[in-house]
């Protein structure tokens, strides 16, 4: 009987095993059979190579950080070209038949156009929409030259897929229609937290801060709507004369400084504690503590077509929402959440203030959101279509026989 395949993952802007989406496809894949190894950046005093729960990791340094065209593009350059060579030197030691390549950046396609040469599987995993991205970082014009080349770097990265792993049903309709893939190999894998993502006990001190706690959790960058958020929180304040509060930001990016700075600009910090990045029971701890959570997205090129990971989370937790109005948060919270016009911060601050005072409908609404993470969007849903884009779309029966490019091509290492 012939070995395990093979799957090396790359994720470049997380670290592992803190990039959750990453490190359940891992499991998923090591569970199936396949001997998995993961090449992402460096945390702080993290290890360069371990082995975590059965999967083989390998580091990088990460590039400084910077929010600047000229920044990302040295950081993508640079983890591309780092990210090929500890490829290489991992094919040399353990043997690689697919690359499993998350975004961003839509570069690592190079990778996978190499390997290919010697008859490896090529896994495009589409995290995010990059040209969309920039379109809600820049607001920029879809003919500036930056643009069209992320939609060339994406249409690379589509071209040298044998199998896209879309995130969503916005995302495969990309993949369709800008990528002129076969239907049969995109494959919709969701973000759904899994089944034992439940209520923790909270912190009794932290729920004697105030009446009402209301929670955000997730990066905080320039297109993520903390600054929306921020200025719902002063109309709360000074329009709707509301002192009950305490919202709690958890999460980093580059963008924290700016809306802390926003924060005291406004004269809301003694409604606003922000927790910096935690770890995932933490967290919980402080998402189980908060009566109501938001999602504070504002319309754009990207967040309009994109599953939010916190929404899930709040779900998962029973946690009422309050949404800007965009397709894929609707099809995914549906009724679990109150949809407001998108980026009016007013409203959405009337309708955070509203459920607040609305226990009854706060607890249905939750209800709702338990039921249908539980019944259809949890992780467990997700983890079969993952083993099918790998089985159906790359060729490799789920008993993990060799890839079937080996009969041709003698596997590196």
């Amino acid at each position: 009987m012939s070995s395990p395949a093979r799957v090396l993952l790359l994720v470049e802007n997380n670290t592992y095993p803190f990039d959750f989406r990453v490190r359940r496809e891992a499991h998923a894949l090591r569970d199936a059979g396949y001997q998995v190894s993961v090449i992402a950046p460096r945390g702080s005093a993290q290890p360069w190579i371990e082995d975590i729960e059965g999967i083989s990791v390998y580091r990088f340094p990460a590039p400084p950080g910077g929010a600047g065209v000229i920044s990302y593009a040295f950081e993508f350059g640079y983890a591309t070209f780092v990210m090929l060579l500890l490829t290489a030197w991992v094919a040399m030691r353990k043997g690689i038949d697919v690359i499993h390549a998350a975004n961003p950046p839509d570069t690592l396609f190079v990778i996978g156009a190499i390997f290919k040469l010697f008859g490896k599987g090529f896994v495009f995993d589409q995290h995010d929409l990059a040209s969309e991205i920039y379109l809600s970082r820049f607001t920029q014009p879809r003919a500036n030259l930056i643009y069209k080349i992320l939609r060339i770097l994406e249409r690379c990265s589509y071209a040298t897929a044998d199998v896209v792993v879309a995130t969503n049903e916005s995302y495969k309709q990309m993949a369709l229609k800008r990528g002129n893939k076969h239907p049969d190999k995109v494959f919709v894998v969701r973000n759904g937290p899994p089944l034992a993502y439940k209520l923790l006990e909270p912190d009794p001190d932290l729920v004697l801060r105030a009446n009402y706690l209301i929670g955000y959790i997730g990066t905080i960058g320039p297109q993520d709507g903390v600054d929306y958020w921020l200025r719902a929180i002063h109309e709360m304040v000074f329009t709707l004369g509301r002192r009950d509060f305490l919202a709690i930001i958890i999460g980093s990016g580059d963008a924290l400084s700016t809306v802390q700075a926003l924060a005291k600009e406004l004269q809301i910090e003694a409604y606003v504690l922000f927790t910096g990045r935690l770890s995932e029971l933490e967290s919980r701890k402080y998402l189980s503590a908060v009566n109501v959570c938001v999602q504070p997205d504002p319309l754009s090129p990207l967040n309009d077509k994109s599953t939010m990971n916190k929404l899930m989370e709040y779900m998962a937790l029973g946690k009422p929402t309050v949404a800007f109005d965009l397709v894929e948060t609707r099809f995914s919270a549906q009724e679990a959440a109150i949809y407001v016009q998108p980026n009016d911060e007013l409203e959405f601050a009337k309708r955070v203030s509203w459920l607040l005072d609305n226990p009854d409908e706060c607890e249905k609404m939750g209800k709702i959101g338990r039921d249908r993470v539980a019944n259809a969007l949890a992780w467990e849903y997700s983890a079969p279509v993952l083993l099918q884009a790998y089985s159906e779309g790359l060729g490799l029966s789920l008993d993990c026989q060799s890839h079937p490019a080996d009969k041709k091509h003698k596997l590196i290492g």
